[in-house]
């Protein structure tokens, strides 16, 4: 394929609600730098995203005709399999990874390279979340044309939230609703911290940055300019109160928005003595994490 050989992948890591959407659109209006949403779901909806527009079909369209052969990993098994947290912890598992890693590996590095050619990006933000899908990444960052697969050159953001936000978000009734139970979120969040952890500490350090969401809507300007520095780009910060949210493969809702503002701090959630006891140790353990994104840092 013709064009970028080895794309520039930002990942954003973390639970899911933590704020990458509103990131990755923002990331995404800086020049050079192209937001592609969740791609972990690329495979599973065959390359065609559930949001409308022209630009957007467009776009998705002509990657998809740009990756040899992909449909043989169309389907959730792929994304079940190799990318979600609970697959870490399932032996039954292993046969299909083994099977299934060598053609994810193949069509993921085409995907990000088709998209690297039709936009003309230097970046490329993903904000699929999900940790393992970072470690398969990070295994795709070493392969440098092992096995046929040219290999991306990978970011890793590692973003948090605070937990009584993840879950007011997960909990709370209406369409976006994950759970019933405050107790299941809980053991996610854990979870998911502690594969991320792991994966982000084994990330080279130059290419690796810790960020609170609750920094980046106090200081927005300040820990983007932390992050492009991070990522190697010397784009200037948008206009945050008009940011084009572009055609975005999936994620959050606020995708069908054309244009969104970042500015303001968002209500304060229910605090809950069962999140406060169960997330207890998160917040020491991230206190370590570095490099790390602050507000007011410049």
């Amino acid at each position: 394929m013709p064009g970028v050989v080895r794309p520039k992948v930002v990942y954003v890591m973390g639970t899911a609600r933590s704020g990458s959407t509103i990131l990755g659109v923002t990331l995404g209006n800086c020049d050079g730098v192209f937001f592609a949403g969740e791609l972990g779901g690329w495979l599973e909806k065959s390359g065609r995203s559930n949001y409308d527009g022209s630009e957007r079909e467009g776009l998705w369209g002509k990657v998809l005709t740009r990756i040899e052969d992909p449909s043989k990993l169309f389907g959730s098994e792929a994304r079940h399999t190799l990318e979600r947290s609970t697959a870490a912890y399932r032996i039954d598992k292993w046969p299909a990874r083994r099977r299934l890693r060598g053609p994810w590996r193949r069509i993921t590095a085409g995907l990000y390279r088709a998209i690297g050619v039709e936009t003309g990006a230097r970046h490329i933000v993903d904000t699929s979340s999900h940790p393992l899908r970072a470690r398969e990444l990070q295994k795709l960052d070493r392969a440098d044309g092992v096995g046929g697969v040219d290999g991306v050159e990978l970011y890793l953001l590692y973003m948090v939230r605070d937990p009584h936000g993840v879950v007011a978000s997960f909990t709370t009734p209406g369409p976006a609703k994950f759970s019933d139970s405050i107790f299941i979120t809980n053991a996610y969040i854990w979870l998911t911290n502690l594969l991320a952890v792991s994966i982000f500490l084994r990330q080279p350090r130059e290419r690796r940055l810790f960020v609170r969401y609750e920094d980046f809507v106090a200081d927005p300007a300040g820990v983007l300019g932390t992050l492009l520095r991070g990522m190697g780009s010397d784009a200037q910060v948008p206009d945050l109160e008009a940011l084009q949210t572009g055609p975005a493969f999936q994620g959050n809702i606020l995708l069908r928005k054309g244009q969104v503002s970042l500015k303001g701090r968002p209500d304060a959630p229910p605090r809950r003595a069962l999140t406060t006891v169960f997330q207890l140790v998160w917040p020491v353990i991230h206190s370590l994490l570095r490099p790390a994104a602050s507000a007011r840092e410049r």
